[in-house]
């Protein structure tokens, strides 16, 4: 266990700020945002070019560096170890949030287990700003971010959401949105949903209805922007019935992920363990044991 206290001699201690910045309006950049940027010693970002614009715009003028999916592992560590050293260091993704369906989580986490206080700050996220317009249920609520790219994958993940009784809040690209709709329907049925899109920027707009409704929409009409898909929860229950692992051992199971899914051990292991509801020390230990029988 660590006990956190963010503020308590902040001036003398490294600290590693996460900031969001806006989605498209730059208006919804906060002071306390900007005052952190220019204050901090170094800004880590996904794309050094974007962040330079929006610094700027706001006249920050700190060093930049770059932290980004390609690069995390050997960034991170030479970002954490500068903030042991006593720096302060603002993580920032493109738009919005970091960590949240962008670069980030991975430096938290491991920032965390370094013992490096870590300092989020409020501010512009898509996914929220999307689900408090859309006119549907606020709470509960699912996020997931972007289905994977493979309509096998998409239509499997859809599959393990069919029973979800949360409002579900999904990412999705322009030259995919027609696909992603289709699944949905096909997996969901035809249900209540708002689509997002350029939100806080001139052209924002929301198309709300139901899922076929909008795939006549989707049709008919260009298809620019990124999209946040806001979809109704079901009601329904799911008819309990043996899982599809139930008859595998846990080796078997894991097996089934490195396999089907081409993850590593450590990956598959983990997805056994959530899908079992059990610790993974006892699935990484029953795996290990079978594969060396």
């Amino acid at each position: 266990m660590w006990q956190q206290k963010s503020f308590e001699n902040e001036e003398h201690k490294g600290i590693l700020y996460l900031v969001p910045t806006p989605i498209g309006n730059l208006e919804d950049m906060s002071f306390r945002a900007v005052r952190i940027l220019k204050e901090a010693n170094l800004i880590a970002a996904e794309d050094t070019r974007n962040t330079k614009k929006l610094c700027n715009y706001f006249n920050i003028e700190t060093p930049v560096v770059s932290y980004h999916e390609h690069n995390k592992e050997s960034s991170g560590e030479k970002l954490i170890q500068r903030v042991k050293e006593g720096l302060k260091i603002a993580l920032v993704s493109d738009a919005g949030m970091p960590a949240i369906s962008d670069p980030g989580y991975e430096l938290v986490a491991a920032a965390i287990e370094e013992r490096v206080p870590v300092v989020p700050l409020p501010g512009a996220n898509a996914a929220l700003t999307s689900l408090i317009a859309s006119g549907l249920a606020c709470q509960p609520f699912y996020f997931y971010g972007f289905l994977n790219r493979s309509k096998k994958e998409k239509r499997a993940e859809l599959e393990a959401l069919k029973w979800q009784s949360a409002t579900i809040i999904f990412y999705e690209s322009p030259h995919r949105l027609k696909e992603t709709l289709a699944i949905i329907q096909e997996v969901l049925g035809n249900r209540k949903i708002a689509i997002c899109r350029e939100l806080t920027k001139k052209y924002e707009e929301f198309i709300r209805g139901t899922v076929e409704e909008v795939i006549t929409w989707a049709s008919q009409d260009e298809i620019r922007g990124e999209f946040c898909l806001i979809v109704e929860g079901t009601d329904e229950q799911q008819e309990e019935g043996p899982s599809w692992w139930h008859e595998l051992s846990l080796a078997e199971h894991v097996n089934h992920y490195i396999s089907e899914k081409d993850i590593p051990s450590k990956e598959a292991i983990k997805q056994t363990a959530k899908d079992r509801g059990i610790n993974k020390r006892e699935v990484y230990q029953a795996y290990h044991v079978e594969n060396q029988e």
